[in-house]
């Protein structure tokens, strides 16, 4: 039977159906999903580690390190579980990731300056008390 023939004859692809496949997309496997998945619990065991067990002197430096594991865990996310790359959809996927790093950026960038800027322009009955200067009275002299 001739491709023309299936076609006409409904046992071939003549549905409508694109079986168009790109061959540089990654295809899920068991290995890739148990990769990705130990790497998201180490990834997250490790910031409850390091607030929990009080690692950092400065709590400002164990949010920085927070912050990194979160942006390295959204990457094992994207690359083990959504399966994109830059290759993926015809680069639409990058594209997207793009803009959504932006507004991400823009909104995390202005709650900060907005919750900074707040706190800097409080009403004084707002603030927290003034520790009292200490009182220094002077010495006696005979």
């Amino acid at each position: 039977m001739s491709v023309h023939n299936q076609t006409m004859s409904g046992h071939g692809d003549g549905h409508g159906h694109d079986h168009h496949h790109e061959e540089d997309v990654p295809h899920a496997t068991l290995g890739g999903y148990l990769t990705g998945f130990v790497l998201s619990v180490f990834l997250t065991a490790v910031p409850f580690w390091l607030v929990m067990g009080n690692v950092f002197e400065k709590s400002s430096t164990t949010a920085v390190a927070i912050l990194l594991i979160g942006a390295v865990q959204i990457v094992v996310h994207m690359i083990y579980f959504l399966h994109m790359n830059a290759k993926s959809e015809g680069g639409w996927n990058m594209l997207s990731l793009m803009f959504t790093l932006v507004l991400v950026v823009i909104t995390l960038s202005g709650s900060l300056w907005v919750m900074y800027h707040l706190n800097a322009n409080m009403m004084p009955h707002m603030r927290p008390p003034a520790q009292p200067a200490p009182v220094v009275l002077p010495a006696r002299t005979q």
